[in-house]
């Protein structure tokens, strides 16, 4: 797992340690008889995207042009899925996730994704304390609880939706309002503070429709997952105060 900070530095160990673990694991999958084979990629895949424009099916991530190395070994690995289920007649289903989160997620050292940053940087300070976001906060994001995320993978495998399918929840918001949105359910005050720093693309806008196709619709906007995500967030900062 990783976030953007960990997405811009750490290109050489995503494209080699990813495309190996993909390469090996597709491989002894099919030669030993795997009958279905899933592959978790990304929405990192498509291109930068004005907030607004129209949204992107799966098949419109070819002709490529990602903005970052982990967006491209995703599709390297998604075509060696597919390669090999033409190979072997592996079952293969694929999911392009749309930002993941909850509880029991990482939340600190670098890695974390922005839900857990945010909740993370607002436990940390008091009520009128400030935390910083990087850019100037009017990147758009989807975010997609874990239960709904997995609710999709369920349905995925059992489906017969051959190719990528994306996964997402279709409510968009900027950094600022992420921030706002944790800022509420925690009771805080918070202002923020804009920083340089790893930005990533202005906007994605993905299509549901096959996805939706299964029956599935997200459990889960915004504030239902940070009034989940934030206290287990805010314990674990207690708990690792308490510590030191």
């Amino acid at each position: 797992m990783g976030g953007m900070g960990f997405i811009y530095s750490a290109e050489t160990e995503i494209m080699h340690n990813s495309a190996l673990i993909n390469i090996y694991m597709t491989d002894l999958a099919a030669r030993i008889g795997v009958p279905r084979y899933f592959f978790s990629s990304s929405v990192c895949v498509y291109r930068d995207m004005k907030f607004g424009e129209p949204e992107m099916k799966e098949e419109e991530a070819i002709p490529a042009h990602p903005d970052n190395e982990y967006g491209w070994e995703k599709l390297y690995s998604e075509r060696i899925a597919m390669a090999y289920e033409r190979r072997y007649g592996m079952l293969v289903r694929i999911a392009r996730f749309q930002n993941c989160y909850g509880p029991e997620g990482t939340w600190t050292g670098g890695r974390e994704k922005a839900p857990a940053a945010t909740c993370r940087k607002v436990a940390e300070v008091g009520d009128g304390g400030m935390v910083e976001v990087w850019g100037d906060g009017s990147a758009v994001r989807s975010y997609t609880y874990v239960s709904d995320m997995v609710d999709g993978i369920y349905l995925l495998m059992y489906s017969n939706l051959k190719g990528a399918v994306n996964i997402g929840c279709p409510q968009y918001v900027t950094v600022d309002e992420l921030v706002q949105m944790v800022s509420k359910v925690s009771g805080k005050k918070i202002i923020i503070k804009h920083v340089k720093g790893p930005v990533g693309v202005q906007s994605r806008n993905f299509s549901n429709d096959r996805i939706y196709s299964l029956g599935w619709k997200p459990k889960f906007y915004l504030e239902d997952g940070i009034k989940l995500t934030y206290p287990w967030v805010e314990s674990q900062v207690i708990a690792s105060k308490a510590n030191k």
